[in-house]
Formats: C-alpha cells, structure tokens, sequence
C-alpha cells in the first residue's frame, strides 16, 4: 500500500549508527522522517488507515528497514510523528495554503495522492515549523519530488513550495542589504 520512490534513497546509515547524532546524522534521520511521513499519508489516504495506527505500524515496522540488504533509512521517529500528526490537525489550513497556488482547474484534490503526501508535510513545517529554515524544507521536500515524479511533477512542486515559502517566510528570502 506505501508509495516507494522510484529511485532508492539511502538517507543515512544503519541503525543504531545514530547514537552520538551530530548535526549530519541529525539531518539525514529528519530525512528519513520526511519520506516516512510521505509515505505514511499516501497510506492513510488510500487505506482510509488512522493516524495513531499508521504511525505505529511505521516505527514499529518501517523506520530503519532493511529491503535486499540495504537499510535505507532510520529515521527521527519523534520528528516523523510530528510531521503526521501535524498534518492532520492542521489539513484544512493546509490544504487551502497550497490551493492559493494552484490554478482553479487544478486544484489540491484533483492531484495525485502521492504528490498531495507529498504537498502537504512540506506545507506543514512551512507553516507551522518556523524551527525549520525555509531553504531547508524546499531541499529536503523537492529532492524526494525526484524520488517519487519525473521532471515535470518535481517541478510544478518546487514552484507551488517555493511560492509558499516565499509568502510564509517572506523574511527568509529577503535579499541581504
């Protein structure tokens, strides 16, 4: 039922190589958090699953997997509920944040789920996550774009994020004097 990239993402290493987590292995388990939260809401999207129980069965099941030998990621559990949860509470406001960017006869529901789950936890920690830089989101949520979408859907999501980025976190962008 989980949207696996196209491509592998080998976000960090093996588990319980995060102990003494520095700031590179403090991002690359953010990372992994980021595709785990995508996948976990095309899920809840197509299954009808809830939340409590697609986040449990995630850290329970998913995080820090091992698929033909590879670990391909172990990510920030905490961090990867976050972002689930966070979607949820706050969806509608959300969901109308990314449809002032799309166009009226394209509107957030009428994309394809994987790219809303995709959307969507971008649009969160733009929101709500002003911990998180702005250039850090579009990096992180642009790069799983390539993942999971050709060029064409990588794109059209780098524009619709970066034009909430910009009217979210208008300060981040402004040039230096």
């Amino acid at each position: 039922m989980t949207q696996s990239p196209k491509r592998r993402i080998r976000v960090p290493k093996a588990p319980g190589e995060l102990k003494s987590a520095g700031t590179k292995d403090r991002a690359r388990a953010r990372a992994g958090a980021r595709l785990a939260a995508v996948q976990a809401l095309y899920q809840m999207e197509l299954s009808g699953q809830g939340l409590d129980s697609v986040i449990e069965e995630f850290i329970d099941l998913r995080l820090g997997m091992e698929i033909d030998g590879d670990h391909l990621y172990e990510a920030d559990a905490t961090f990867f509920a976050e972002l689930v949860r966070g979607v949820i509470e706050h969806q509608t406001s959300i969901d109308r944040a990314i449809d002032a960017f799309l166009s009226e006869e394209w509107p957030l529901a009428r994309l394809e789920a994987i790219l809303r789950a995709l959307l969507r936890p971008a649009a969160f920690e733009l929101l709500e996550r002003g911990d998180v830089p702005a250039r850090v989101v579009l990096n992180e949520y642009v790069d799983l774009g390539s993942a999971f979408f050709g060029e064409a859907e990588t794109v059209f999501a780098n524009g619709v994020l970066n034009k909430l980025a910009r009217k979210a976190r208008a300060s981040e962008f402004e040039p230096l004097a």
